[in-house]
């Protein structure tokens, strides 16, 4: 399944934890490029990432948890 992660509205986002999240249930799993990710997203860009389908509700609900806007793409 693709993600497109669009904007985060919490008032003081945790970098750390939505790069944590991103890590966790994308499907290549990089930290390094989780944590850009983080960044554009934060700067107000849209960021498309892949999930591995067993982890789809587990991982829309950790975004929605941290206030991270997405939207299904495939």
């Amino acid at each position: 399944m693709k993600l497109n992660l669009l904007s985060c509205d919490a008032q003081r986002p945790d970098k750390r934890a939505i790069a944590n999240c991103i890590t966790e249930i994308s499907a290549n799993g990089n930290a390094s490029l989780s944590h850009e990710l983080t960044e554009i997203l934060l700067e107000g860009d849209a960021v498309d990432i892949e999930v591995s389908d067993k982890n789809s509700g587990s991982a829309l609900r950790a975004l929605r948890k941290l206030d991270v806007d997405y939207e299904i793409i495939e």
